[in-house]
């Protein structure tokens, strides 16, 4: 317990130290003065598209989870999903929102462990169609960023693409079973398999507009406050910042997007004011959409 409160101060304080260095570095009333000219209609659409984006991903969990073996109904991987959110996103808690889920579907008489491999493969698959949408964008137009920008992104997106290629293949490794420490790779790729023998199609068709949604809510976002790119340059930046929030280092991502979009978009040229504001209101849309996982669990506490 003293090491798990350890680790959620020091990511506090990375959280807060990167925040301070951003927001020191950039004019606090010109942010004010790009928030009271922002255009409404275009924020409450990027809720609407966030929204549409966590619906369908509670949905692709359902179908991962059932085609494990693991049953129950969308309601209840609806709840799960958008409780496990909340925790992720409303709470300063290191408890996270996969370990919530984990311990729903548990409940229900499973093994913990085998409900963590099956968070684990949603991750996977939701990483890796995140980053075929980056890679979509980097090669249909090669031109959208300075080639010094260009290359090292390009690489870090390719290289996590064969990272996921990579888990795939390992579960034909049968001399893994004799290393231990690394069998967890097998089972995870075992699972990756199986939960594309059914609806793989329509498996595959949700992994992509899950982010294909969020990504335009950053686009919708973006826009309402001036940040005037074209949609093709979100696709290309956006992606990478928010792989880079998946580094443990602070809570919820909160700093490391922050950071990583303003350096990033300021590379071409962007009013990093303009940048910061548009990640602060994402996140801030996260937490809004993460709402009805609060009621899902306060309702939890009361039966």
């Amino acid at each position: 317990m003293r090491n798990f409160s350890l680790k959620f101060l020091l990511r506090l304080a990375i959280t807060a130290a990167i925040l301070t260095v951003i927001l020191r570095a950039i004019d606090i009333k010109q942010v004010l003065q790009i928030l009271q000219h922002a255009q409404l209609s275009l924020l409450v659409l990027a809720i609407l598209l966030q929204f549409g984006s966590t619906a369908v991903s509670a949905y692709r969990w359902q179908i991962i989870m059932q085609n494990l073996g693991f049953g129950q109904t969308f309601s209840f991987y609806w709840q799960s999903y958008f409780k496990g959110m909340f925790f992720n996103q409303g709470l300063p808690t290191s408890i996270g929102g996969d370990a919530v889920r984990v311990l729903d579907v548990a409940a229900h008489g499973f093994r913990k462990r085998d409900v963590l491999y099956g968070v684990m493969v949603d991750r996977a698959v939701g990483l890796g169609a995140l980053m075929l949408l980056s890679l979509l964008a980097y090669l249909l137009k090669p031109d959208l960023l300075p080639m010094q920008v260009y290359r090292p992104m390009l690489m870090l997106i390719v290289t996590g693409l064969t990272g996921f290629l990579g888990l795939l293949i390992v579960g034909k490794m049968q001399w893994l079973n004799s290393l231990p420490k690394l069998l967890f790779l097998k089972i995870i790729s075992d699972r990756l398999y199986l939960i594309f023998r059914t609806k793989r199609l329509l498996l595959i068709t949700l992994s992509l507009l899950i982010p294909f949604l969020a990504l335009l809510g950053f686009f919708a976002t973006g826009w309402a406050l001036g940040l005037r790119y074209d949609l093709m340059i979100y696709f290309a930046i956006v992606p990478v910042a928010i792989i880079l929030t998946i580094i443990p280092v602070s809570i919820a991502g909160w700093g490391v997007r922050e950071g990583a979009l303003v350096g990033l978009f300021s590379l071409i040229g962007a009013n990093k004011a303009i940048v910061l504001t548009m990640s602060l209101l994402y996140g801030l849309t996260l937490i809004i959409v993460s709402l009805p996982g609060l009621f899902t669990f306060l309702k939890g506490r009361h039966v």
